[in-house]
């Protein structure tokens, strides 16, 4: 039997609240509905074990992480699965720099480190990817913040043998896969693309940070996309009201044939956290089998899973 895969996360929010439950939900059904890879290098879906989860809210800190994941604003629902305490007390993340070597030293024992905080905290995720460093553990990060895209942090991964894999998760099905899908369908077809736009409206606490702080987040959808260049991403709109549910309005106006005209508009509507946790669970089997093989810096088999991995655009 494969041995277990010890996750540390950052981020106690609605992603990690869809992992964490989607995990228990397949150890106890051994279904495989909305899984695209039941294992990867032998490791399964049930083959993942939390040991450690950092979070700077008073409210989370100290509780259980199974307790923690379904404290407010966390609005992903419960799902349909026993939930024991897992014994992983919330402790208190880091805010800058200082406290590396703290987070370093807590994170012994463990494959892989799950980085799952807002994005717009470039300081904070580098601080997080040197605590990995430090102590020899994979470092994935989900953010749109450059980390693996810094050339001198990556080598310095690779040199010492350790995974370092990111940045920004493409969803299971989301906006920018489903967008790139048509636009890349547009040229296969033959068709000339003249304009194309998303919109993106989200009720998370994730959506309501990235309102406040775009930072990164639209040049790392952009560097998703085919034909970036005739596309215009809206700014994220956040509404309470849709809790987990993320609404994506997509348009894209072409030409075929003798320049006729053709044009397509799309509704997609999903639980953006359920989305981030079909990426996750293999972005973190992908780090752990990396670094049980000691195949240190990028993984370029998580290449198709992410926005904006190394040498795309910051």
């Amino acid at each position: 039997m494969i041995e277990r895969v010890k996750v540390a996360v950052v981020g106690v929010g609605n992603n990690t609240s869809a992992l964490v439950q989607g995990i228990a939900y397949y150890q106890q059904t051994g279904s495989l509905v909305g899984i695209s890879r039941p294992e990867i290098d032998g490791i399964g879906v049930g083959d993942i074990e939390f040991v450690a989860a950092y979070a700077t809210s008073p409210e989370k800190i100290g509780k259980d992480m199974t307790e923690a994941i379904f404290l407010p604003p966390n609005n992903f629902p419960r799902l349909d699965c026993e939930l024991p305490a897992a014994g992983v007390p919330v402790t208190a993340g880091l805010v800058d720099e200082s406290g590396i070597d703290r987070i370093a030293a807590t994170l012994a024992g463990a494959d892989v480190l799950l980085y799952s905080a807002p994005s717009g905290r470039p300081v904070t995720a580098l601080a997080y990817a040197e605590a990995a460093w430090r102590a020899g553990v994979a470092f994935v990060n989900t953010t749109s913040d450059a980390v693996a895209r810094d050339p001198e942090l990556l080598a310095r991964f690779a040199a010492a043998g350790v995974p370092l894999i990111g940045d920004d998760l493409a969803s299971q099905f989301g906006t920018s896969v489903l967008h790139d899908t048509l636009l890349r369908l547009l040229a296969e077809r033959g068709l000339t693309l003249v304009s194309s736009y998303q919109v993106n409206l989200g009720g998370t606490e994730d959506f309501r940070n990235l309102v406040a702080n775009p930072n990164t987040k639209k040049q790392s959808k952009l560097n998703a996309l085919s034909g970036a260049d005739k596309v215009e991403v809206a700014p994220l709109g956040y509404l309470p009201h849709l809790g987990s549910q993320k609404v994506a309005h997509l348009n894209l106006e072409a030409q075929g044939w003798a320049g006729t005209a053709v044009s397509l508009d799309v509704k997609l509507k999903v639980h953006d956290p359920s989305g981030a946790a079909g990426v996750n669970i293999d972005l973190i089997r992908i780090a752990a089998s990396a670094n049980r093989a000691d195949r240190g810096g990028y993984a370029t088999e998580a290449t198709t899973l992410l926005k904006s991995p190394p040498g795309t655009a910051i």
